[in-house]
Order: C-alpha cells, then sequence, then structure tokens
C-alpha cells in the first residue's frame, strides 16, 4: 500500500518593497520614475511587473511627501491592485527600505526589495530570486562582467580582476523578512554604508544566494538609459 504524498508548506506570503524616493540627480532633478517610457511612465512599468507575477502578493511602495498623491493616481490609473500602502521615505535609502518592510502586510515572510528604476525586470528574474530567499534567507540576481576589470591604484593599473570572481548585482534583492529587517536596523544604528540591500545583510554575516539576473534589467539613471530601456521594450514587442 503507498503512503500518502506529503503535502507541500504553504509559499511564505512576499510583498514587493519598491524604494521610489530618490532625488533623480542624474536626470537633472526631475522624477525619473514619472518620465514616459513607450507611453506609460517607468514607475507603471517597474509596479505592472510586480502586479502580473504570480509569486508576488503585495507590493508597498516608498516615496517623497511630494510624490505620494502623484503615485496614489498612477496606480489608480494603472489598475494596480496589489499595491497596499504608499508611505513616505526616510533620509536614506537604508532608512526608506526599512520603512517599507514595516509597512508590509501582516503575515509576510519574505520582501523583494527592488529599485523603481528597474522598468525591465521579468517574471524569472522575480521568481528565481524569491524561491531562493524561501529556501536560503536571501537572495539576489546577478549578471556576469562582460569588460576586463583592473584593480587601480594610485592612478595605475595595478592587478587584473578574475572575471568569474565578480558580477553585477541587480534586484530585487530578496530577504526573510525578519532577517533583512534586523540587519537593517543594526546596520543603520552603526551606520555602515550600505551599497544595497545585500550589504546590510552581509554585515550580519548573513548569505546571500546568488540567482540569474537579466542585462535587461537595467537601472534608468541617466537619458541615455532611458532611451536603451526603450529599446529594448520595442524588442519585446516585435
Amino acid at each position: 500500500m503507498f503512503g500518502k504524498k506529503k503535502k507541500e508548506p504553504p509559499r511564505p506570503r512576499v510583498c514587493a518593497v519598491i524604494p521610489a524616493a530618490g532625488s533623480s540627480s542624474r536626470m537633472g532633478g526631475e522624477n525619473k520614475l514619472l518620465l514616459e517610457l513607450c507611453g506609460a511612465p517607468v514607475l507603471a512599468h517597474t509596479l505592472s511587473a510586480f502586479e502580473r507575477c504570480p509569486i508576488i502578493d503585495d507590493i508597498v511602495i516608498v516615496a517623497r511627501e511630494t510624490d505620494i498623491m502623484p503615485y496614489h493616481d498612477l496606480c489608480r490609473a494603472y489598475g494596480l491592485s496589489k499595491v497596499r500602502s504608499i508611505v513616505r521615505g526616510g533620509k536614506t535609502r537604508g532608512h526608506s527600505v526599512l520603512e517599507g518592510i514595516h509597512n508590509a502586510p501582516e503575515g509576510t515572510g519574505i520582501v523583494a526589495i527592488h529599485d523603481a528604476a528597474r522598468p525591465l525586470v521579468t517574471n524569472e528574474v522575480i521568481c528565481s530570486a524569491v524561491e531562493a530567499a524561501i529556501q536560503y534567507g536571501g537572495a539576489a540576481p546577478v549578471i556576469p562582467m562582460k569588460d576586463s576589470v583592473k584593480r587601480i591604484a594610485d592612478g595605475k593599473i595595478a592587478a587584473d580582476v578574475p572575471r568569474d570572481t565578480i558580477a553585477a548585482v541587480q534586484t530585487p534583492q530578496c530577504f526573510e523578512r525578519t532577517r533583512i529587517e534586523g540587519a537593517l536596523i543594526r546596520a543603520l544604528r552603526r551606520c555602515l554604508p550600505l551599497t544595497d540591500d545585500c550589504a546590510a545583510f552581509e554585515a550580519a554575516g548573513l548569505p546571500v544566494h546568488a540567482t540569474d539576473g537579466d542585462y535587461q534589467n537595467l537601472k534608468i539613471t541617466t537619458p541615455e538609459d532611458l532611451l536603451t530601456a526603450e529599446a529594448f521594450l520595442k524588442g519585446r514587442d516585435e
């Protein structure tokens, strides 16, 4: 007689935290998230990617005070039903991310922290990072470096850096909620220079699992990036 099939444990609730409170200084100060990309604001593309993704249950946006109402209007206009709240950001990105995590719905087990200015993220990249975070506690998508990388000392090339030992990290960076919450609190209290959310996790002695990123999952920082993103989007539609 065959035994009963073992039941899979239920998937934890997953909330995407979208920090969208930056100054857009390299865009001349204009809010780059509201710039048009193929007929819709950059932020609408980003949020829609998480709205469509089946592994994402909720979305929390972190914004500047002046952007809260425009973002509310955007969410209504594009039917973004997974957005649970839009909260005011803190004095640094780390404080803003922590505010977003604090406002994730009760019962959230995994948070997926994603740059609002990465509008081309795919289901595959999101799901891979979330699933790895469920298994390992922390995960982030990475892409191999294409260029040769050198170490510089006193303005001179000092040595080669093997490309197979480094990678460019992307978002969403996904973590077990209570672990990243504690790691961020400790890092901010110690005034650690956090380049991303992985840095807080690593500073707490917690490993971050690397998953496959996507070269099209670029971060829009300059006007040239907007043109590149537009070309990628048009290529997807062909």
